[in-house]
């Protein structure tokens, strides 16, 4: 016979660890407050979620977010939908030039307005870049400078732009183009303040000017993550553009708005599923750029 396996001894470790209620006491008597919060404590932490809770609910009740509201709301919302189906497939040329003529506007406005945004962010983001420029309140000035440039929503720098420049694709560029010059310069700024020094000391000691170790230095270790943030921000702008078009700056947002406004919703409802697809592709060839320029993070490195 085989001997049957040792059972556990009750004067094992978990004996030894155990705390026996007298001892539970004393440290709640030593530490009361290492087993309950003190009593200003929790009255604050519960005046906080009751504020939380009341200004939650005082929200809902001042947007009128009644039940009946909603549900009503709900009910409308599905006969637009009903509406939509089937999509509406355009048969004539030129209904579908008209279309594809939109997407190329909504496209190419994005394009132009993120290079544009791009080409004058790189320069100014090395004047915000604190290992670049060392003049404190020339920095300061220029982060300032772009905070009240990204205080603007680009849905509002189109509308003034529309105002000064009339309707149209141009107004959307520049209304992209100021938002991105914010944006990317912040970014870029932050990207490169984060680079190694040890190449710059490199190209310093083997007597090399400030502009050289920047440029031999600095970009190097940066140009990809700008690229990436570039390629991101363009991809945002695409969507944007749409938006922008329903406002009167062109492209597929406003053929979007225009046939919801002549209640003709499946139209709209292949006008979405197109914009759809080419933020799809958009996507996929930003991704394929970023990996080809960048490489493939494989978790080793």
């Amino acid at each position: 016979m085989s001997a049957s396996p040792p059972r556990p001894s009750r004067s094992g470790p978990s004996s030894a660890l155990a705390v026996s209620p007298t001892e539970i006491a004393e440290a709640r008597a030593r530490l009361p407050e290492a087993f309950r919060a003190p009593l200003l404590r929790r009255l604050v932490r519960l005046g906080g979620w009751l504020a939380f809770a009341g200004l939650f609910a005082w929200c809902l009740y001042d947007f009128d977010a009644s039940p009946e509201r909603l549900w009503n709301g709900l009910l409308r919302l599905g006969k637009v939908l009903s509406f939509m189906f089937p999509p509406h497939i355009w048969t004539s040329w030129k209904e579908i030039s008209e279309i594809l003529t939109g997407l190329a506007q909504t496209l190419s406005m994005a394009f132009l307005g993120s290079l544009l945004g791009a080409l004058i962010a790189f320069p100014l983001s090395f004047l915000g870049a604190r290992n670049i420029n060392r003049i404190p309140f020339l920095r300061f000035g220029v982060r300032r400078g772009f905070d009240i440039i990204r205080a603007f929503e680009t849905l509002i720098l189109a509308l003034i732009f529309i105002r000064a420049f009339g309707l149209g694709p141009l107004a959307g560029v520049l209304a992209i183009a100021v938002g991105e010059i914010g944006v990317l310069a912040k970014l870029y700024a932050e990207a490169i303040e984060n680079t190694s020094k040890k190449p710059v000391e490199g190209v310093v000691a083997s007597g090399g000017s400030p502009l050289q170790s920047i440029r031999f230095g600095i970009l190097p270790q940066v140009l990809p993550v700008l690229l990436s943030i570039t390629l991101y921000n363009f991809e945002s702008n695409v969507r944007s553009g749409t938006i922008l078009g329903i406002v009167g700056a062109g492209g597929i947002g406003f053929l979007l708005s225009d046939r919801i406004g002549a209640y003709r919703w499946d139209e709209a409802w292949s006008i979405i599923f197109l914009i759809i697809a080419m933020v799809y592709v958009i996507d996929a060839l930003s991704d394929y750029i970023r990996t080809r320029f960048i490489g493939h993070y494989d978790g080793t490195r």
